[in-house]
C-alpha cells in the first residue's frame, strides 16, 4: 500500500537533538539555580543531563518525556510551582538554538510537490514547537502540528498519530510515522502506521530497528525509500 502522508517527530528528527536540547538543558539549569554550577550539577544528574560535558544520558526524561514529566523531576529540587516551572521550560525551549537535520524548506516543499500530506507530532509544547518551525520558515508547509498540550495525548500513545490521520482523512496504514526514539515508533505502530526511524537523535540503529520498517541516517533519504516502493 502506498504512503500518502508523513508524520514527523520534531526534536532529533526535523532538528538535531543535541544542538537544541543540550543548550536548553544548560540554560534551564543555570536559570533555576541562579548560575550555581554545583546545584545545577545535582539537578542535572536527576534529569539525566551532565552539565560538565553537556550531554544527555540515553534514558534521560528530557529525550522522550513531556515538559510535565520534566517538571515532576525538577520539582524535587526547586521551590517553584509546577506552572512556573513549565513556563520556564517552554520559554527556554522557544529560544533554544535549532539546527535543521537537513535543509527543511526544500525538503518539505518536495514532499508537498509529491502530493504528500505532512504533519508534526512532538512531546514538546505546541507553542515552542511552532516557534521552532516558524524560525525555519516551514510552518505553512504542514497540514497538522501537535504538541503534548494540543489535546491529542502524547507519544508513545497513538493519539497524536490518529489525530493526524483523522485531520488528513487518511487511513493510518497510508501514513508513516518518522522519528528518532522508541516513543515515536511505538506510537506509530500502535496507530497502525508504517514507521521510519532516523539516526539524528540519541538512540542507535540496534535499538530502533525492531520497531521500524526502515532505519535511515536522516530524513533526506525518505524520498528514495518512497520511490523504491517502501522496501
Amino acid at each position: 500500500m502506498s504512503i500518502d502522508a508523513l508524520l514527523f517527530d520534531k526534536d532529533g528528527t526535523l532538528f538535531l537533538f543535541e544542538a537544541t536540547w543540550e543548550s536548553w538543558a544548560h540554560a534551564v539549569l543555570m536559570r533555576l539555580t541562579d548560575d550555581d554550577p554545583e546545584r545545577a550539577r545535582v539537578i542535572g544528574a536527576d534529569i539525566g543531563f551532565d552539565i560538565d560535558s553537556r550531554q544527555f544520558h540515553p534514558a534521560s526524561v528530557v529525550i522522550a518525556g513531556t515538559p510535565g514529566e520534566v517538571v515532576a523531576q525538577l520539582r524535587r529540587h526547586v521551590a517553584y510551582t509546577d506552572a512556573a516551572l513549565e513556563t520556564i521550560l517552554n520559554e527556554e525551549a522557544a529560544i533554544a538554538p535549532q539546527v535543521e537535520a537537513v535543509a527543511l524548506a526544500p525538503f518539505l516543499t518536495d514532499l508537498r510537490r509529491r502530493g504528500l500530506k505532512i504533519g508534526v507530532a512532538t512531546n514538546d509544547a505546541e507553542r515552542p514547537a511552532r516557534a521552532h518551525l516558524d524560525a525555519a520558515g516551514v510552518t505553512g508547509l504542514f497540514d497538522f502540528i501537535s504538541g503534548y498540550d494540543s489535546g491529542h495525548g502524547v507519544k508513545p500513545a497513538p493519539g497524536p498519530c490518529l489525530a493526524f490521520a483523522a485531520a488528513t482523512g487518511l487511513a493510518p496504514e497510508r501514513v508513516a510515522m518518522v522519528g528518532d526514539s522508541l516513543h515515536d515508533l511505538r506510537a506509530g505502530r500502535a496507530a497502525g502506521m508504517r514507521t521510519i526511524a532516523v539516526l539524528t537523535g540519541i538512540a542507535g540503529a540496534d535499538e530502533l530497528a525492531p520497531f521500524a520498517d526502515i532505519v535511515l541516517d536522516d530524513i533526506s533519504h525518505i524520498p528514495d525509500w518512497l520511490d523504491n516502493g517502501q522496501t
